[in-house]
């Protein structure tokens, strides 16, 4: 199994722990922030920046 696989599979496990745990707005509004950030991040980098990532991503040297 790689990597990957297990950070989505413990992703999962403590989101259903979190939606069990806390109340259920709470829960919601956690695995938005989680999900928003790394969209907010990349929306954040200028032009020249997400160029840069664009090349490294199709040069494989940025695991996805």
């Amino acid at each position: 199994m790689s990597n990957r696989t297990k950070y989505v599979i413990g992703g999962v496990l403590v989101a259903l722990l979190g939606w069990w745990l806390l109340p259920n707005w709470l829960a919601a509004l956690l695995i938005v922030a989680v999900v928003a950030a790394p969209v907010v991040g990349y929306l954040m980098l200028d032009d020249s920046q997400r160029r840069r990532l664009h090349r490294l991503r199709n040069r494989n040297q940025l695991h996805r």
